[in-house]
C-alpha cells in the first residue's frame, strides 16, 4: 500500500502511545517460561507480537486471548517441547534472539528457528558466543545467520563481558542464566533497556545489578502474576519528532512508557532545543524496579539546533536515531550520529535507509561506517520514499511528509503494521 502524506495544516491534539513492542515480547517469552498463569494487560495486537504468540504456543505454552487481557499458561524453565516443525519468528528480531536463551535450557531437545527474508541476513553470532559458552550448541547458516538450529544442555553461569551494548542479547544471556549452574552476570558497555531485568524481579527471579553488571541465579521456577505493557516510547517518538518540526503543532501524547533506558530520544530532542514536558524516569542507579513507569508528554514546535549523539547514547535511542536524522534537516548547524553501526543489521540498513532516504526529500546527509552526518537545510522538499518492507522507514517517510513543502509518498506504508498497526489511522485523526 502505498500513501501520500500531504504537509501538515493543523497538528493538534492528544494520542494514546500503543503498547510497547519490546516488553510485549518479553512479557509474552517470560509467562512461557513460568509455572503459574501470568496475565498481561496492554499487549501489542502486531505482527511481530503475533509470532512471539504462535512461538509459544508451539513450545508447548497456552495462550488465552481475550478483550482485555492476554493468559499465558506456561511450562515452566525447563519444559518447552519439541514442536516437530521450524519455529518461525516472521520479522521479530526480539524474538529470534531472545528465545535462544531459554530454548538452550531444555536439555537434550533441539530446536530449529527461522524467518522471513530480512531475518535471514540479521546475525546471531552475538547471542550464540555466550550460550556455547555455556554449554548449549548453536549451529547457524554460514555460521552467524538464520535460519539456525539450538540444542539444549544442562548450562553453567558465566560472567559476559558484551562488546556492543545490547538490550537483546543481555536479556538472551539472563533468561539462559535463570537456569544455569552458579551466577551468570552480564557486563555491559553502556547500559541499555532494562525491561528484562524489572520483568524478571516482578516474577520472582533474583536479578542484581552493580554499576554496569547484571547478575542472575538460577531458580526453580518463575512465579505467575500480572504484568503490564506501557506505552511505546519508540512509537510515540514518531509523533514527538512530528510536533517538534511542523510549525504551531501541540501534541499530548498519553500512557507512555517513561523507563530511563527507553527515553534516550526524548533527551536528545530537548537538548535540540524541542519543547518537551512530562514527567520522565531521570534514575539511573542499581536497584531493579519490577515496574514500567508510564507518563503523559505534550511537545510543541520550537525552533532546533543540531546536537552530536555518541556511542554511550546509541543502546537508549537505537530505534529513533532515524528520526534524529530528520530532525538534523529541520535544524540549525549540524547533526551527527556516531557508535551506531548496530542500525546496519536492523530491518534494513538504516543508516543507508535514512541517508538516501532523506537526501531523496531535499536532506543533506551523509553517511558515516557507524552512523550519519546530516547538515540543516531548514526543512525538506518532498517526494518519494521507499520503506522497503522496514516499518521504522515507513513511518519516518510519513512523518517527513508532514513537515515537508511538498508532500511524500511512502511506498509500502504497510509495513507499519509490524510494530503500529493503527499509524495511519492515528496520523488521520490528529490531521483532523
Amino acid at each position: 500500500m502505498d500513501l501520500h502524506v500531504a504537509p501538515a495544516t493543523r497538528l493538534r491534539g492528544t494520542l494514546q502511545a500503543p503498547p510497547d513492542k519490546s516488553v510485549s515480547h518479553r512479557a509474552a517469552l517470560l509467562g512461557a517460561m513460568a509455572s503459574e498463569p501470568v496475565r498481561i494487560t496492554g499487549y501489542l495486537e502486531a505482527q511481530d507480537t503475533a509470532s512471539t504468540l504462535a512461538a509459544v504456543e508451539a513450545l508447548g505454552a497456552g495462550v488465552d486471548r481475550g478483550a482485555e487481557e492476554i493468559v499465558v499458561r506456561g511450562v515452566g524453565l525447563r519444559g518447552a517441547r519439541e514442536p516437530g516443525a521450524t519455529i518461525d519468528v516472521g520479522n521479530a528480531g526480539t524474538l529470534m534472539r531472545l528465545l535462544p536463551g531459554w530454548l538452550a535450557a531444555q536439555e537434550g531437545k533441539a530446536f530449529r528457528i527461522d524467518g522471513d527474508s530480512s531475518i535471514r541476513r540479521r546475525p546471531v553470532d552475538r547471542i550464540a558466543e555466550p550460550l556455547r559458552a555455556m554449554g548449549a550448541e548453536i549451529d547457524a547458516t554460514d555460521g552467524r545467520f538464520p535460519p539456525f538450529e539450538v540444542r539444549g544442555a544442562q548450562l553453567r553461569g558465566i560472567s559476559y563481558e558484551m562488546p556492543v551494548a545490547s538490550a537483546q542479547v543481555k536479556s538472551c544471556v539472563l533468561f539462559a542464566g535463570l537456569s544455569a549452574e552458579d551466577a551468570t552476570t552480564v557486563t555491559e558497555p553502556h547500559p541499555s533497556r532494562d525491561h528484562t531485568e524489572r520483568m524478571l524481579a516482578r516474577l520472582g527471579a533474583s536479578v542484581h545489578r552493580h554499576g554496569r553488571h547484571v547478575t542472575v541465579r538460577q531458580v526453580d521456577a518463575l512465579a505467575g502474576g500480572d504484568l503490564h505493557v506501557p506505552g511505546d516510547p519508540s512509537s510515540a517518538a514518531f509523533w514527538l519528532a512530528a510536533a517538534a518540526i511542523v510549525p504551531g503543532a501541540e501534541l499530548r501524547i498519553t500512557g507512555m512508557g517513561a523507563n530511563w533506558t527507553r527515553i534516550g530520544f526524548v533527551r536528545v530532542l530537548q537538548r535540540m532545543g524541542a519543547d518537551v514536558r512530562g514527567d520522565l524516569e531521570a534514575v539511573e542507579d542499581d536497584v531493579v524496579r519490577p515496574e514500567e513507569p508510564v507518563a503523559d508528554v505534550e511537545v510543541r514546535a520550537a525552533p532546533l539546533r543540531g546536537t552530536v549523539v555518541e556511542g554511550e547514547e546509541v543502546p537508549l535511542a537505537i530505534d529513533e536515531l532515524p528520526l534524529v536524522g530528520l530532525l538534523g534537516c529541520f535544524a540549525e548547524g549540524e547533526t551527527v550520529v556516531r557508535g551506531a553501526a548496530e542500525l546496519r543489521v536492523k530491518e534494513s540498513d538504516r543508516i543507508a535507509a535514512v541517508v538516501d532516504g532523506l537526501n531523496a526529500l531535499g536532506g543533506d546527509l551523509e553517511a558515516l561506517p557507524d552512523g550519519f552526518v546530516v547538515r540543516g537545510t531548514g526543512g525538506l522538499r518532498g517526494g518519494v520514499i521507499d520503506a522497503a518492507h522496514d516499518h521504522r522507514t515507513a513511518m519516518l517517510g510519513a512523518i517527513a511528509g508532514l513537515a515537508s513543502r511538498e508532500g511524500v509518498r511512502v511506498l509500502g506504508m504497510e509495513a507499519a503494521d509490524v510494530s503500529y498497526p493503527g499509524f495511519t489511522a492515528d496520523l488521520e485523526r490528529l490531521q483532523g
